[in-house]
């Protein structure tokens, strides 16, 4: 499980990926460009890196359950493998290589080293050359939001995940990227896990010991229920003995798909955002905290 460590080296030594050919296939269309679920199709597209249901990993989602129940309805872990070749992808790796770089109590103030500055832009840098991140910055370029200059685009998007802001009354103690892929845990009355919508994340603390799956949450229609090729699903766990009572995951996309999809919510969209995604109805939830994104998570519409 250590693959992505070899991704902890100074800027000069530092490899990356090809970048992906530039092409008509990453101008966003016209249509596109005025239907923001057309645009999350396109994303969807062209998520490359998205895995595989039974090539890649396995997923056992257990029985299901209301919110509010809180007996454990799931024996084992949500997740039986993953591929371990997932974790040499550049992009996954990188992204692995950030998540330990965090204090999950909410009010703590958070201290960057150097080297963890080097992963953030090795990170961003090896994002931006793939299909997702390059039609973003095409997108939001197009429509005057973003600076045609890609140089300038990738300290845009450093700045705008991993610069820290106040939360739970300690500035500096939170930032986007910690919020929304690693979680947080609240101090203030009873405690409770916040944000931790990445499925990475929660693979790796579940292979910790940390997760502790209580089962999925059952949809709010009579729709299908999720299976083990399910992409969307909406679960209860606790992280570290603390409770989340409702988290909704996208499982196997890729680190550069998520960045890019909350990315174009919080330049372009609104709190809520009705889309498909694929073969899923979702709503994309984007809230805001001044200039920087507060919590980014899907929520299944059926």
């Amino acid at each position: 499980m250590d693959h992505w460590h070899e991704f902890r080296r100074p800027p000069s030594e530092q490899e990356y990926s090809d970048e992906v050919e530039s092409g008509a296939y990453l101008e966003p269309a016209e249509e596109e460009l005025a239907d923001l679920s057309q645009a999350f199709n396109k994303l969807w597209d062209l998520d490359m890196n998205r895995l595989v249901p039974g090539k890649d990993y396995e997923i056992d989602c257990g029985e299901g359950k209301k919110v509010y129940q809180k007996d454990d309805m799931a024996q084992g872990s949500l997740f039986s493998w993953v591929n371990e070749d997932v974790f040499r992808r550049p992009t996954f790796a990188r992204f692995c290589s950030l998540l330990d770089n965090y204090n999950p109590d909410e009010g703590c103030r958070e201290v960057v080293t150097s080297e963890e500055r080097q992963e953030q832009a090795a990170f961003i840098e090896e994002i931006s050359k793939t299909a997702p991140i390059k039609y973003l910055h095409k997108y939001l370029s197009s429509k005057g939001i973003i600076s045609e200059n890609y140089q300038y685009f990738k300290r845009t998007m450093t700045s705008l995940w991993f610069d820290l802001y106040r939360r739970g009354g300690t500035s500096g103690s939170s930032s986007s990227f910690e919020h929304v892929f690693v979680g947080e845990i609240k101090q203030r009355g009873e405690k409770e896990v916040s944000g931790f919508h990445n499925w990475l994340q929660f693979y790796l603390e579940e292979a910790k010991g940390r997760v502790n799956y209580q089962g999925y949450i059952f949809p709010r229609r009579r729709g299908q229920l999720p299976d083990s090729d399910t992409q969307l699903l909406t679960v209860q766990f606790e992280w570290n003995g603390v409770l989340k009572s409702v988290s909704s995951t996208l499982i196997g996309v890729s680190p550069e798909f998520e960045i890019a999809l909350y990315t174009l919510c919080f330049y372009v969209g609104e709190e809520d955002n009705h889309v498909e995604l694929g073969p899923y109805p979702v709503d994309i939830k984007c809230y805001r905290l001044g200039d920087k994104i507060g919590s980014a998570f899907p929520v299944a519409e059926c």
